[in-house]
């Protein structure tokens, strides 16, 4: 089955946390005179200041709470301080009301306009939903800027590294209907209504809760295993490279036309939550950042689900505070990067997790889209024909052999774009219109 690019947007409310390998990936933190470094652990911050004077950005504070923490919580492993100019990636998304959802893009769009940012960031009535990358020091102003507003004092931010400047080509900020792209919209859903989403569960109990049920496979008739549903509500193409150990996910490619525990009687075969009991199953979803399971809840919700219970901040920050246990390959996102190993989040506890992990032996999960060979290198590319442009997994020799086409059928297209060696992501589609008028002509 073809699988194509959805456009939801991962970003979810997750903690910062970041801990990433020495000297490959810093972040200006809270200054420690006794340690050269910080140590994995938790920091209740009022407040973040530095001795050294470029860390402090200057922000506009009319009218916002000047007395506001930047970051309620920060995970910090192997960081050291260093110039402001290193690139990171962040992203966080809240639910608040927003009256002139129009007026807020403007006011942002004026704050940002002498920043170097660049990503995806959009508000409605219902909130906001980020993700962008810049020099650390314009980033973080920008976190401190919008915290200073009561509406998002709360909101909870998570950082990674990005690795080769921006991971976006430019910044879009405005209006969008939905934070997230689902069939049907979700300005309808109860978003703003915290009873009516999923229960989030800390990093640490989501782990307990699923080594209790691996304990305990292959018990069919077992209390726990039989009213238990882990669920992964991503992309086809997300759950290629990487997934929570018997989790299940919808017979969809996109999150988009997710349907499942309200799916019609021709699609009950193939819906996880089908044979679940709406009282007694305990449903645990999982996203990369949140956003998606919290949107999804909703609906579960309105269905009649009672026990539903969400990964706080998602994958991410799951790989961040628990390494990879109960977890297997990569975490695909909606950047340039495409992929990040476990390690990119937390480099310590990926280590320990791969030392100590005793849990059930992990299959090879990713394979080639093309020959069935297990893939080393968990990236996805785009079909070489512009016009097919299917995100697929692909091995080396399957790439060479089809000029980077997902079959031989494109291989024939006529508007072939060239083979991207290494990481490299084509860039946008408008850029191959001389392809089109090539054709013409020769046409």
């Amino acid at each position: 089955m073809m699988m194509r690019v959805c456009c939801a947007l991962f970003s979810g409310p997750i903690i910062l946390s970041t801990s990433i390998t020495r000297n490959r990936f810093c972040l200006p933190l809270p200054y420690n005179n006794n340690s050269s470094h910080f140590q994995s652990k938790i920091y209740g911050l009022t407040s973040i200041t530095h001795p050294n004077p470029i860390f402090q950005p200057n922000y506009k504070t009319t009218g916002r709470n000047a007395n506001s923490p930047i970051f309620s919580n920060l995970c910090v492993a192997n960081a050291q301080a260093q110039p402001s100019d290193d690139f990171i990636v962040v992203n966080f998304y809240h639910f608040v009301f927003i009256k002139d959802p129009n007026a807020e893009v403007s006011n942002h769009l004026s704050f940002l306009q002498d920043l170097n940012i660049h990503g995806r960031i959009y508000l409605n009535e219902q909130g906001i939903n980020a993700q962008y990358s810049g020099p650390s020091k314009h980033a973080l102003a920008y976190v401190e800027w919008l915290r200073e507003d009561y509406r998002f004092s709360d909101i909870l931010v998570q950082i990674s590294p990005a690795f080769n400047g921006h991971a976006f080509p430019k910044l879009k900020l405005r209006y969008k209907p939905s934070l997230v792209q689902l069939e049907g919209g979700i300005s309808h859903l109860p978003l703003l209504d915290p009873s009516m989403r999923a229960t989030p569960l800390a990093p640490s109990e989501w782990r307990k809760r699923l080594e209790m049920v691996h304990e305990v496979e292959g018990m069919s008739n077992s209390a726990l295993g039989s009213k238990y549903v882990l669920l992964d509500v991503r992309n086809g193409y997300e759950w290629d490279i990487g997934n929570f150990i018997g989790a299940q996910r919808p017979d969809t490619e996109c999150f988009r036309s997710t349907s499942c525990g309200v799916s019609d009687a021709e699609a009950i075969a193939s819906d996880p939550l089908a044979n679940a009991d709406k009282n007694t199953t305990q449903i645990f979803m999982y996203c990369t950042g949140g956003i998606r399971c919290d949107v999804y809840s909703t609906i579960l919700r309105e269905q009649g689900f009672q026990n539903l219970y969400t990964l706080m901040g998602g994958i991410s920050h799951y790989l961040s505070k628990e390494g990879p246990i109960e977890w297997v390959g990569n975490l695909f996102v909606f950047d340039d990067r495409l992929s990040l190993p476990p390690s990119a989040y937390n480099s310590d506890a990926t280590a320990a997790a791969y030392k100590t992990y005793q849990g059930p032996k992990k299959n090879l999960y990713a394979n080639c889209y093309i020959c069935g060979s297990h893939v080393s290198e968990l990236r996805h590319r785009n079909c070489a024909n512009l016009d097919c442009n299917l995100l697929f997994l692909c091995c080396m020799d399957c790439t060479k052999d089809l000029r980077g086409c997902c079959c031989m059928k494109c291989t024939t297209a006529p508007r072939l774009r060239p083979v991207l060696p290494g990481n490299q992501r084509y860039k946008k589609w408008h850029t191959y219109r001389e392809m089109e008028m090539q054709v013409n002509l020769t046409v």
